[in-house]
């Protein structure tokens, strides 16, 4: 099985539609494997392994995405970020990365793959200053829910949200949500071809 069939059979366990983005999301995979020769972008080298526990496991989320602008704290290889960017081209991305490196690799994706629409700040979340305020954050395993808030929170508008990718039910990182703060929805996510857990945590400011 090639790349390009695990992804497309995944896609379709996924309810997602199978079209042209799989070759956007190829070309995607091609420049991580490529960069990852010199730069340690991700842990994860082999290619159909990336298919897994990179693509699918981000694109699972995709149902579960309220529409908006979204922020993407500590995006790395852009992963959620970049995955979103591609799937929904007329929804604003910005990609928050303070690792140099990193944020020139998803800068290069967002150019040769024509997402217009994405924006990367190479700076730490706490130290971002933007001139709105967005109904969207998102991580993917990188802090607890706390830190995550503690870091974003000043870019969501009154009624905004933190989506945050997470493997197992994290009950004590929500036992410790901050005052204000309340868990929305838990989506449990199933990847294909993963057997870890998975869930995708929607937690919202309260008015």
């Amino acid at each position: 099985m090639d790349c390009r069939h695990r992804l497309s059979t995944g896609m379709a366990q996924l309810g997602l539609s199978v079209d042209q983005r799989v070759d956007q999301l190829l070309a995607y995979l091609s420049l991580i494997e490529r960069w990852n020769r010199v730069y340690n972008l991700t842990a994860i080298r082999e290619p159909m392994a990336m298919v897994d526990r990179h693509l699918l496991d981000c694109l699972a989320i995709l149902p579960h995405l309220p529409p908006g602008e979204i922020a993407d704290l500590g995006a790395g290889a852009g992963l959620p970020g970049l995955i979103i960017a591609i799937w929904d081209q007329q929804r604003p991305v910005v990609l928050i990365e303070s690792n140099g490196k990193k944020a020139r690799f998803m800068r290069l994706v967002a150019r040769e793959l024509g997402l217009t629409q994405v924006e990367v700040l190479q700076q730490r979340a706490e130290a971002v200053q933007l001139d709105r305020t967005l109904p969207l954050i998102t991580a993917r395993a990188c802090a607890s829910l706390a830190d995550l808030l503690a870091l974003g929170s000043h870019l969501l508008t009154d009624h905004g949200h933190l989506l945050a990718m997470k493997g197992r039910y994290p009950e004590q990182e929500l036992a410790q949500l901050p005052e204000g703060w309340r868990l929305a929805a838990c989506h449990r996510l199933s990847v294909p071809n993963v057997d870890e857990e998975r869930h995708l945590l929607d937690v919202e400011r309260m008015a």
